[in-house]
């Protein structure tokens, strides 16, 4: 990215650009140490370093006072819609059943979630959020404690790890696999490149190309072949070899139950569109998108679009069936959003609140905000019947895959 472009974004306050600078002597000493590393190394270092790292330090992520807003922080519509999708599940399973949300983020959601399942009578045994970040553990606490019961909090467990014995349930994640660290590769001369970050001679970092190892090769290769198509030379984009291994981490033990997954990102063919040579890798930066990931280390969440034929096959190989995707506007109209809205409003006490409950319905659904640039996909395994919602099953679009 060129400076033009970087000075137009916010200047940073000097205890932040500290915290930068700490990160960055962190990733000289390791790259001068060992060589450059790779892209997905360095990703993971900018975003999970501890006590450096964007998700491990203190600084507000979600909200309007942070870098960017999920779905969850718009208000409660979201949740509401999520615990009507999977309820069915719950219900099924039995009162042993938990549910697993992966990145807790705020808390707003678990909080939503675990209330409306209360008015409902279908509190799951356990309420276990995997959040690797304490800072984010400790603000997720506080917020539970301070605006639900007693009762319903006592259900929710912090883990540090996904559940080592076998368990039955849901499992939920909401713009999780986007902060995923990714391989960068690129094509040169026919052969895969991975994308690597060194130094150049002042120490400052730079992007820097070697020849892939097998694994990135293999996977990329794979994806050629699914789409019939050879990446021309000089094509760059993003892949997730490590994938399959992450769904068999987070969800091996989940004997019978769904998972169901929420982001932004497109099937195959469209995510490796020809003219999408560049991928879709996106820094953000107190509410601006930027493409320079080597820009302030540290103060910059770091995303990437999903592949979800590549979910959808990672899914499969560790034992479950896709049982619905669909773009988050239609999920979230089949499990009851016009009902969820209309409920809410009546409840609101003024018109500013309720024309914010207008404000929100279109952004969740609206096809230029997150109607059509997230999608939803629905796991199941385990399970003699499917339970879920009709409307669900009805606006399935899983040949799009």
């Amino acid at each position: 990215m060129n400076p033009s472009k970087t000075s137009r974004l916010p200047e940073p306050a000097a205890d932040e650009r500290a915290h930068s600078d700490r990160l960055l002597q962190h990733l000289r000493e390791q790259i001068a140490a060992h060589g450059p590393m790779s892209f997905a190394q360095y990703m993971e270092r900018c975003l999970y370093a501890p006590g450096l790292g964007y998700y491990s330090a203190g600084k507000t992520k979600f909200g309007e006072a942070g870098d960017f807003v999920t779905a969850p922080e718009l208000g409660e519509l979201f949740a509401r819609c999520v615990v009507n999708a999977v309820q069915p599940a719950l219900a099924v399973l039995g009162d042993d059943a938990d549910f697993l949300e992966l990145g807790g983020g705020s808390g707003i959601f678990a909080e939503v979630a675990l209330r409306a399942f209360a008015e409902n009578g279908t509190l799951p045994r356990q309420y276990l959020i995997l959040e690797p970040s304490a800072d984010l553990r400790d603000r997720q606490c506080e917020r539970l404690h301070a605006s639900l019961s007693a009762d319903v909090v006592a259900r929710v467990a912090w883990i540090d790890r996904p559940p080592e014995e076998n368990w039955k349930g849901v499992l939920f994640a909401n713009e999780v696999i986007d902060a995923l660290p990714t391989t960068r590769f690129v094509i040169g001369h026919g052969e895969v490149y991975e994308e690597h970050v060194a130094l150049d001679g002042y120490g400052r970092l730079v992007r820097v190309d070697r020849p892939a190892d097998a694994l990135v090769t293999g996977a990329v290769r794979h994806v050629e072949r699914d789409l019939d198509r050879q990446f021309e030379d000089g094509y760059r984009s993003e892949i997730l070899p490590q994938l399959p291994y992450w769904i068999q981490a987070i969800a091996g033990t989940l004997e019978a139950g769904v998972m169901l997954f929420i982001d932004y990102g497109y099937v195959r063919r469209e995510f490796y569109l020809p003219e999408r040579h560049d991928g879709t890798l996106m820094a953000h930066y107190r509410h601006r998108a930027h493409n320079d990931p080597l820009y302030l280390p540290g103060l910059n969440d770091l995303t990437a679009s999903v592949d979800f034929t590549a979910l959808a096959e990672a899914g499969n190989s560790a034992g479950f069936g896709v049982a619905a995707y669909l773009p988050q506007a239609q999920f979230l109209i089949a499990t009851g959003l016009q009902q969820v809205f209309e409920q809410t409003y009546e409840r609101a006490d003024n018109e500013a609140e309720r024309y914010r409950l207008a404000q929100q319905v279109k952004k969740l659904t609206m096809p230029d905000q997150m109607g059509e640039r997230f999608q939803a996909m629905l796991f199941a395994r385990g399970l003699s019947v499917l339970p879920v919602p009709e409307e669900l099953l009805a606006a399935d679009q899983g040949d799009r895959l």
